[in-house]
């Protein structure tokens, strides 16, 4: 027979290590959690990466001279970018100048970008006035009352922006605000490299 004292030992250690075992997984999480904090938000990957845009066809933004856009419109020439915005979104007016200043890149221009922008979920006279207010750096400018093209594209909020090739392929998305920052060191090179 084995020794009481002995067997109790042994039963104590056993449930002290099943109870650290979820102590193990909690800071194994937290740790991968912590890890991650750092990464940036905005290179988040999208599964439409080097795929053909979504079949979609925007009617105009009422009340606004630009016209609407279609899948077919960005396989005419050139890189596009659209860039998804609504009157209602706050980081959609922090990101506005840097918007207004690649619509001014002349250099960019004319190497055939164009600025083409998805008006989301939005009331059509309050978007007019936002870009009023603003400027209107879009070449193109389609209301996507519904959400559904945005849907389409995953968005997973405004703003986002997408850098289109010629050939109508996703090269890139950036996901929020676009910075001072962002567009010197992310999106303007994304697009110099689409457009290659």
């Amino acid at each position: 027979m084995s020794d009481p004292t002995t067997q109790q030992t042994s039963g104590n250690a056993r449930r002290f290590m099943f109870a650290l075992i979820p102590l193990a997984i909690f800071l194994a999480l937290a740790g991968l959690f912590l890890s991650r904090l750092g990464t940036d938000s905005s290179r988040v990957p999208s599964a439409l990466i080097g795929r053909s845009v979504p079949a979609f066809n925007l009617p105009p933004l009422e009340g606004m001279t630009q016209p609407g856009f279609a899948d077919a419109d960005l396989r005419k020439s050139g890189v596009t970018v659209i860039n998804i915005f609504a009157s209602w979104c706050g980081p959609c007016r922090d990101e506005h100048p840097q918007l207004m200043a690649l619509a001014k890149d002349e250099t960019l221009k004319a190497k055939g970008l164009r600025i083409a922008g998805l008006n989301y979920k939005d009331i059509p006279a309050n978007a007019k006035k936002f870009l009023a207010d603003l400027g209107n750096p879009y070449a193109l400018i389609g209301a996507d009352r519904s959400g559904r093209t945005g849907i389409d594209f995953g968005v997973y909020g405004v703003p986002e922006t997408f850098v289109i090739k010629a050939d109508g392929t996703i090269a890139y998305k950036f996901i929020g605000p676009i910075s001072e920052q962002a567009l010197k060191n992310m999106l303007i090179p994304e697009i110099e490299k689409a457009m290659k």
